[in-house]
């Protein structure tokens, strides 16, 4: 947990099989990574791990003890392979059944009959978990501790994830200042940039390439949530790539 009362920080746990085969193509890394920047919260890891209980468990725990927040998504549909919710009760170290307030969210949508065995699947719940609306199927994922559990379907998460996001405790926003380097190479200003890097020690300066329609280009970002301490470095990275142009 973060001991900086400013910062509040988060991980992010992608399950299933079909994202590291490839069959998949996960949309929710960036969905969440900009949710959560928008909201002063920093997004520190993200794993991506197959549908196997140790590998689930062991990732819920290393995670949720380093973060302020875990975010999961993946693995609490109706089929065999769905064990999200199995694997968050274990690493929690509670009990899982239906619970009553879930199947009252699925007959919502599903007829009493139809809530067969399969469906009431999404019910289960780890004991002492809340609940996480989902508007868009009615089936809900939830919270336990600092663990938030969602559907891997993007809509769906997006979904639960506007639900959540006001509950949330957030930190000091951070502040980014881009210098434009043109097409100076990283090679040009490495050295200098270390320099800089090492004397602004509360801010990040990363350089960041591209191959633009206009050709090589390359940016300088400079982070932090000190404005002054921001705006120092900048004027340090203009005046270097000043320098070196001459």
């Amino acid at each position: 947990m973060p001991t900086d009362p400013s910062t509040v920080t988060a991980a992010v746990l992608v399950i299933g099989d079909e994202i590291l085969s490839g069959r998949t193509k996960d949309k929710n890394i960036g969905t969440i990574a900009d949710y959560l920047t928008a909201i002063a919260i920093d997004l520190r890891e993200v794993r991506v791990v197959p549908d196997e209980a140790d590998a689930i468990v062991d990732a819920v725990n290393a995670l949720r003890a380093r973060y302020t927040y875990v975010f999961t998504t993946g693995g609490i549909g109706p089929t065999h392979d769905d064990i999200t919710a199995d694997c968050v009760a274990r690493a929690f170290g509670v009990g899982i059944d239906v619970d009553e307030r879930a199947r009252a969210m699925l007959l919502e949508r599903h007829r009493p009959e139809d809530l067969n065995a399969a469906r009431l699947r999404m019910a289960r719940i780890p004991f002492g978990a809340d609940l996480i609306a989902n508007p868009v199927s009615k089936a809900p994922g939830f919270r336990i501790g600092n663990v938030y559990v969602m559907a891997g379907v993007p809509t769906i998460m997006q979904a639960m994830l506007d639900e959540i996001g006001p509950t949330l405790a957030t930190g000091v926003r951070m502040l980014s200042e881009t210098v434009e380097a043109g097409d100076l190479p990283e090679g040009r200003f490495a050295s200098d940039l270390s320099e800089i890097a090492a004397a602004h020690g509360s801010v990040a300066i990363g350089s960041y390439p591209s191959i633009t329609a206009e050709g090589f280009r390359n940016k300088i970002v400079v982070r932090g949530r000190d404005a002054d301490a921001v705006e120092r470095a900048r004027q340090e990275v203009v005046a270097m790539l000043a320098r070196l142009r001459r």
